[in-house]
């Protein structure tokens, strides 16, 4: 991903090689990452059980927050578009028990279509 991409928060599709050195601990023996995004210094990983979201914090972003959800406890998920004046697009996850949907915005440049797909795969698609 280029400094300006990164810059300006379009997620781009991520080496899932570095994802995995990254997550191996905290993956179950059968887990298998399929895709991963990155927008700016966070990352939004799918694997063949759950969606992981890994919010980096901090100057340096050594300090991590891991979102783990499982595709089973997905009941809904949306994701807005940007328009002519609305410049950033912005995804929302609706969870099982949880009143507010999970959201994250998303620039205009997004792998819209790969996310919609892969949230789809996850939630449609597996047992």
């Amino acid at each position: 991903m280029g400094l300006l991409s990164g810059l300006l928060g379009l997620a781009s599709d991520v080496d899932v090689a570095d994802v995995r050195r990254d997550l191996d601990p905290m993956l179950v023996p059968s887990e298998e990452i399929d895709l991963a995004f990155a927008i700016v210094r966070d990352l939004m990983v799918f694997t063949s059980h759950r969606l992981i979201l890994v919010d980096k914090q901090g100057m340096t972003g050594r300090k991590r927050e891991y979102h783990s959800i499982p595709y089973r406890s997905i009941t809904m998920f949306s994701i807005e578009t940007a328009g002519s004046f609305d410049t950033d697009s912005e995804l929302k996850i609706w969870i099982s028990s949880q009143g507010q949907p999970l959201s994250r915005p998303l620039s205009r440049l997004s792998n819209i279509s790969g996310i919609q797909k892969a949230l789809a795969e996850g939630v449609l698609g597996r047992k």
